[in-house]
């Protein structure tokens, strides 16, 4: 699979598990130098292998006919800082745009919190606008640290991950984490979740390579069909 396949097939994933908003959201993959983006101006249900273009850390335009989002610093300063990252999503996922506005920390209701607690997830709070050059991209790539996920607070999800099929399932399932205890906060219940010893067994159990391949496996096959 090409490049340009892998992320128009984790767009189209994304988009069919809670991460799509209309024409806004992007995914990449790392290339040498370059990075595969998601083109503008188009919603993730709709990318193709010829709706993804290949750019260099600047934005410029390497491969492809495509527009290059204008928040395409947050891909390219994270895989600038962070060698071992070969994916990045970023979307804008109701439930994470709500619960990252309740302030509250994420935690392991189910087994998704598990891959994000512990240490608590990172947060970026600087701005709720987009990150629109390269000094904001540095900034995000720097409150993720070396972690899996990032709540833009005010806009949005980013997770980083060492390919596309690990970045779209960490989206995922941090989305359904967020739904998940915003669903306990709407009941109005007190908050049950695993302590650090079951969080951490659960998150080798339940999320190592071999499952991981499993659950990317279904989704594809599952993956409806999109004109």
């Amino acid at each position: 699979m090409t490049p340009a396949e892998e992320v128009s097939l984790g767009c189209r994933v994304l988009a069919a598990h809670g991460n799509g908003d209309l024409i806004w959201g992007h995914l990449s993959r790392r290339d040498g130098d370059g990075v595969w983006l998601k083109s503008a101006g188009y919603g993730m249900e709709e990318i193709t292998p010829g709706r993804v273009v290949r750019i260099d850390r600047s934005g410029r335009l390497l491969e492809g006919r495509g527009r290059v989002h204008l928040e395409y610093p947050i891909h390219t300063e994270i895989m600038a800082a962070r060698p071992d990252v070969g994916a990045v999503v970023h979307s804008h996922a109701e439930a994470v745009v709500a619960f990252a506005a309740t302030g509250l920390p994420l935690r392991p209701v189910g087994h998704e919190g598990v891959l994000f607690w512990p240490p608590g997830i990172a947060r970026f709070t600087l701005t709720g606008d987009l990150i629109r050059d390269r000094e904001l991209g540095a900034a995000v790539a720097a409150a993720l640290g070396d972690r899996n996920a990032l709540l833009l607070h005010r806009h949005g999800l980013v997770t980083a991950g060492p390919d596309v099929p690990t970045a779209v399932l960490t989206a995922i399932f941090l989305e359904k984490a967020c739904r998940m205890q915003l669903a306990v906060a709407a009941a109005g219940a007190g908050l049950d979740s695993s302590d650090e010893a079951e969080a951490l067994a659960k998150r080798d159990r339940c999320y190592g390579p071999a499952q991981m391949e499993a659950a990317w496996d279904y989704l594809v096959r599952t993956l409806p069909e999109h004109g």
